[in-house]
């Protein structure tokens, strides 16, 4: 293990630690990378690099070479993940106690969220200078908050037989003791006066919030080597971070763009989603900025190559009958190619051989995924985008145990060939 490939993957941990949500996910890491709006996208030259929000919750950079007359270079992936996420008016309290009424998103494992400590984090929206310009802050308040308790085994003797649980009765993360009887109002505005307390502000200013709970456990290394990573939301914070990572350098010629969007997890249809026109928006805008026609823009598209990079599954050691018979990543042994005759993940001959020739010559690890033809697989947003943004598209990831459970497991070198990987699709 070289001393590159364990720093990428500590540099991994700190991300995912400083991104308990979409929100944070998506700021600008780079303070070199020019920060633009929709209003100020004419200032765009060759030779720089940009930064452009995608409705808070996603970005989108753009680094034009000094020749953007070359190769339309597109990575993408989603900077959301499966959780809980706090419904309007939450608290209920009874019993004595005060809980959070929330909701599933995405497809998590349930059980894994019992008995971990929670902590809150997401956007509030408090009153701006008119009804149209509301001010959004983020949240994090970065401690344990809450906690969702299991029943113990004398009270549901069957519970290692498994146990169905109901999301509106079983997931409700416990987030005080109440003095009172019943309901109160103090007790119903404790969320807000929580947030305001956090905020420096006063609750009635509170207009609205965006808010996950989320496992609050620091990432970390496990295995008698230290060569396994341990930590929540690597499902796809990982392709985040490579993406980050990768496009930080300006090239020689054509654009590259690094795209991250969200709600992938629930379908990708929304305007920050992959499903959206926001991309192809941007990118029309982009080259026209630069002074190209549309029609070379619509050139460039049809000739540009996607790689969307998502986690993949990798061989589960207690079930492997569960993989495919021939294709089956492992943990350590490099960046996935996903395929799928049903182009639930996007792939198609030319992509497939651009990416893994860059593998070779640069020698980086890299191995196949399909689905076991038996099972149902995944998806992702590369087979959506590529329906709006037609051109040569490419599925990749790392390989995971634990995908959707509140914490998952990656080998430690994995994230130095995905972000190797990207630098050098970049780059080529």
């Amino acid at each position: 293990m070289t001393v590159t490939e364990k720093s990428c993957a500590e540099a991994l941990i700190d991300f995912i630690q400083a991104s308990p949500s979409p929100y944070h996910a998506a700021q600008n890491p780079n303070p070199a990378w020019e920060r633009l709006s929709h209003d100020t996208m004419d200032r765009i030259r060759p030779g720089k690099m940009f930064y452009l929000p995608l409705f808070r919750t996603g970005a989108v950079i753009v680094s034009v070479g000094k020749n953007p007359r070359g190769l339309l270079r597109i990575a993408c992936a989603h900077t959301d993940f499966p959780c809980l996420r706090i419904k309007p008016n939450p608290v209920m309290c009874d019993q004595g106690y005060g809980r959070l009424n929330v909701e599933t998103y995405g497809g998590l494992i349930r059980n894994t969220w019992l008995d971990r400590p929670l902590s809150i984090a997401g956007a509030v929206t408090l009153r701006g200078a008119d009804s149209f310009t509301p001010e959004l802050r983020l949240v994090d308040f970065r401690r344990p908050l809450a906690v969702i308790p299991n029943l113990a085994i004398h009270m549901n003797r069957k519970v290692n037989e498994g146990v169905e649980l109901k999301p509106q009765k079983d997931l409700l993360p416990l987030l005080f003791q109440t003095d009172a009887v019943g309901d109160s109002v103090d007790d119903r505005g404790r969320l807000e006066a929580l947030l305001a307390d956090h905020l420096g502000v006063c609750a009635e200013d509170i207009l609205f919030y965006d808010l996950n709970v989320y496992p609050v456990e620091r990432g970390c290394f496990l295995g008698s080597g230290e060569e396994f990573l341990s930590a929540p939301r690597l499902d796809n914070l990982s392709s985040v971070k490579a993406c980050f990572d990768a496009i930080a350098q300006v090239p020689e010629e054509g654009v590259s763009v690094a795209a991250l969007f969200d709600n992938e997890e629930v379908g990708s249809r929304t305007k920050q989603g992959a499903g959206s026109l926001a991309l192809s928006m941007i990118l029309e805008r982009v080259y026209l900025a630069l002074g190209f026609a549309r029609d070379e823009y619509l050139r460039a598209v049809l000739g540009g190559l996607c790689i969307s990079a998502d986690v993949a599954h990798a061989l589960h050691p207690n079930t492997p009958e569960k993989a495919d018979p021939t294709n089956r990543p492992l943990l350590n042994r490099g960046v996935v190619l996903k395929v799928a005759a049903s182009q639930s993940y996007a792939c198609d001959p030319e992509a497939f051989a651009a990416v893994k020739d860059i593998c070779l010559r640069e020698n980086i690890p890299h191995q196949v995924f399909t689905n076991h033809s038996d099972a149902r697989g995944g998806a992702t947003l590369g087979s959506i985008l590529s329906t709006l943004l037609p051109m040569k598209t490419m599925d990749i990831g790392v390989p995971i145990l634990g995908m959707h459970s509140a914490r998952e497991t990656m080998g430690r070198s994995d994230q130095y060939a995905l972000t190797h990987l990207l630098t050098a699709f970049f780059s080529a």
